[in-house]
């Protein structure tokens, strides 16, 4: 456990610091909050604002759950990615993939290619499994496996596993799409 953990947690178990924890846990944290808010985007049914109010406001619901056991980091990630797929199970206007036209591209992109391959890519890994949509998220975003397999409840080799699978997946669909 770090300082910063064993600091955490003597804040949260004293109420009167309670605010103060929570705050300062925000702001070393307010980058990952709206990346994984970006990243699980509800296409325009949500604002990625309203998202990332939601995501604080479990945070804070499950403030004082967070025991130490992970880092503070995987915490926020857990708590935060489970918001917002609940978020996303709620909204029944979310479509499960993006509209594919005639010609094989996908509507309302940029012209560049660059943020063409992105967002394609963001649309297949959105369009997997929701448990390997979390893994590789976690993976992309440069958690460990052992990080990771904490999130998940599995095995570091059993996430190992799934990222490869994942990633060839991922890249087999991404071929197929780019040829279209």
């Amino acid at each position: 456990m770090t300082i910063r953990q064993d600091a955490l947690l003597f804040h949260i178990r004293d109420k009167s610091n309670k605010e103060q924890a929570f705050d300062a846990m925000l702001l070393r944290n307010k980058a990952l909050i709206w990346h994984i808010c970006s990243d699980y985007s509800l296409d325009k049914a949500w604002k990625l604002e309203d998202c990332m109010q939601e995501v604080i406001v479990s945070l804070w619901r499950y403030f004082d759950t967070f025991e130490g056991r992970s880092s503070e980091r995987t915490w926020i990630y857990r708590v935060a990615t489970n918001t917002m797929l609940m978020l996303r199970r709620k909204d029944s206007r979310y479509p499960s993939t993006e509209q594919i036209d005639a010609h094989g591209e996908l509507n309302n992109m940029s012209s560049e290619v660059v943020d063409d391959n992105c967002q394609l890519l963001r649309q297949l890994i959105n369009g997997l499994p929701e448990e390997n949509g979390i893994i590789i998220r976690a993976h992309l975003d440069g958690f460990s496996y052992k990080e990771i397999a904490e999130m998940t409840d599995l095995t570091e080799g059993a996430v190992a596993m799934r990222i490869a699978r994942t990633k060839q997946q991922l890249k087999e669909l991404f071929e197929k799409e780019i040829k279209k």
